[in-house]
């Protein structure tokens, strides 16, 4: 296995670099790194997140850097302020051993004459943010005439964030004859035409597939009922005791009410989104690097640039509509050399949109049963006992208040001492599932509850007399079934929402009370009646005639 001294690196890297623990390069590592300590070509280099980008371009360059030059040799462009200051302190420790080198970071929501001030100090490379690295140009506090290189990292963020006038600005104000290096985990069509213009034929690298998913994580679905998604979420934090991960959410609304939802109910957790100020983000971010959060509830936009290692889960409460911005998403698990579990948590209409993912992707997805109560509980347990094993005993902070305990538990023996310690720690998983429900969806046609060792569930079809004329919606037909049954743990199957009237699929033992009820309810002062519907195709010539026959039919409710 190839190791950083057959490089060529400088002895002052390399001595950094052992105290940092370096010993073997990653995928890309290998690749760049000696490419780039040969030639001055451009390059595009294609790698997931988390899989040592920064070291790959950015050893070559602190070696190539001439430290007794105090102006700016190389910059660094990043999407975000978290990502921006964990570069320049990355670039630090890699030249700690070279006194006379000076990296500065400039961003967004700091000082900008404390960065000034930095600029006009010195320093052979800057990192910055698109953003205010243009304000700084366009001030002409910031000059870039002597930059020999400049590298776009986390390209395909930055241009989804909407810095593509930004980076266009900043590539024209530098030197002609520079060496521009592109680091991206995917290739959109907006990348390409930044290579096109500003790119003199590069070499491409690429680790792995373009726009596809590390290979260290496991994909994994859900397929539940909307309404059910929060307690999917919370079942997946109680089967992993340990779990440390970033829950995605598509609006920041969302992101609020999951997050507020789980910290009430006593989950270790905390939102990131866009209503932050920057100090509210910042200390956020630092719980969850020290790990006081297991559980970050985040949009896309917010968890932009987000660098933290170590996490075990992602969970999709929605699926991004982009599957680059899956791929972005499963990419902050499974690095460095670890394994990782990505999930998704989908209704039955979202299938398709996940077929998308995988096909662009090139990933599969495994569809695995929502665990049941008797599983979490035997899950937490275990996880309990195991706790309990491996404590570590200081036996001289206990010892003065032991002689107390031995005596007020002197009446229990060891069997009833185990169930009442067991029970202090665990009664509330053993009340909150005790009569758990199984929140899965089944297709009728294709799979059975056999699969989770529980029978078939036999399925009523429904005709009901309105449709989507009236404005109805799938949503609505949910809400009227959960209200007219006085139940929201009725299974419903497919819906087929038609412009005059509606078939649904309902569990048998509830299709008989439903019928029963919907005369109770109206949609706009419009009676409602339904009956089990004929057995035949939606749309049908006998549903047209049934319609036909009906409509004029009236009840006084």
């Amino acid at each position: 296995m190839i190791s950083f001294f057959e490089f060529g690196l400088s002895p002052a890297i390399l001595e950094a670099l052992e105290k940092l623990g370096f010993q073997h390069p990653t995928p890309i590592q290998a690749l760049a790194i000696p490419q780039l300590l040969e030639s001055n070509q451009d390059l595009i280099a294609l790698a997931q997140t988390g899989t040592g980008k920064t070291a790959a371009y950015g050893l070559p360059i602190i070696h190539r850097i001439d430290a007794s030059k105090k102006l700016p040799q190389a910059i660094i462009l990043s999407p975000t302020r978290e990502l921006c200051v964990q570069i320049a302190k990355d670039l630090e420790s890699y030249a700690a051993n070279m006194p006379d080198f000076k990296v500065v970071a400039i961003y967004g929501g700091a000082s900008m004459d404390n960065q000034i001030k930095a600029l006009q100090a010195g320093a052979q490379i800057i990192v910055g943010t698109p953003g205010r690295v243009g304000d700084l140009l366009n001030r002409k506090r910031l000059k870039l005439q002597g930059i020999e290189r400049i590298v776009l990292d986390e390209a395909d963020e930055m241009l989804s964030m909407g810095f593509k006038d930004d980076l266009d600005f900043i590539l024209s104000a530098i030197p002609t004859e520079k060496q521009t290096l592109l680091f991206s985990a995917t290739m959109p069509k907006e990348i390409q035409t930044i290579t096109k213009k500003y790119m003199k034929a590069p070499i491409e690298l690429s680790v792995g597939k373009k726009n596809s998913a590390t290979e260290q994580v496991e994909h994994l679905y859900y397929v539940v009922h909307a309404k059910d998604r929060y307690e999917v979420l919370k079942r997946i934090a109680d089967i992993n005791p340990k779990i440390y991960g970033i829950v995605f959410c598509r609006t920041r609304k969302d992101t609020k009410e999951v997050a507020k939802r789980l910290m009430g109910d006593s989950y270790n957790a905390d939102a990131l989104h866009g209503d932050l100020t920057q100090s509210q983000r910042d200390e956020v971010m630092d719980r969850f690097r020290k790990g006081q959060i297991q559980l970050l509830v985040a949009t896309d936009v917010a968890a932009r640039g987000l660098d933290v290692n170590n996490l075990t889960h992602v969970i999709n409460y929605d699926l991004p509509d982009e599957a680059e911005v899956y791929t972005h998403r499963s990419g902050r698990t499974g690095r460095a050399g670890k394994k990782g579990i990505s999930i998704a948590i989908i209704h039955s209409r979202e299938t398709s949109k996940l077929r998308r993912v995988e096909k662009v992707s090139g990933i599969t997805f495994e569809r695995v049963m929502v665990p049941d109560g008797k599983e979490i509980c035997t899950k937490q347990l275990y996880s309990l006992v195991d706790k309990v094993e491996k404590v570590v005993v200081d036996e001289a902070t206990i010892a003065p208040f032991l002689p107390a305990i031995y005596q007020k538990l002197e009446w229990l023996d060891r069997e009833q001492l185990i169930k009442h310690f067991v029970s202090v720690e665990f009664n509330r998983f053993l009340a909150y599932y005790k009569d758990s429900r199984d929140v899965n969806i089944y297709d009728t046609k294709k799979e059975s509850k056999s699969a989770s060792g529980k029978k078939d569930m036999p399925m009523t079809r429904i005709h009901l007399n309105v449709g989507s004329k009236r404005k109805l919606n799938p949503l609505k037909l949910l809400s009227l079934v959960n209200e007219a049954l006085d139940n929201n743990q009725v299974q419903v199957g497919k819906i087929e929402v038609l412009r005059n009237f509606t078939f649904f699929e309902i569990e048998s033992d509830f299709a008989e009370a439903m019928i029963r009820e919907i005369p109770h309810f109206e949609i706009d002062g419009f009676p409602l009646h339904a009956q089990v519907a004929e057995q035949s195709k939606p749309g049908s010539y006998q549903e047209e005639d049934f319609f036909r026959k009906n409509r004029n039919r009236k009840k006084k409710y």
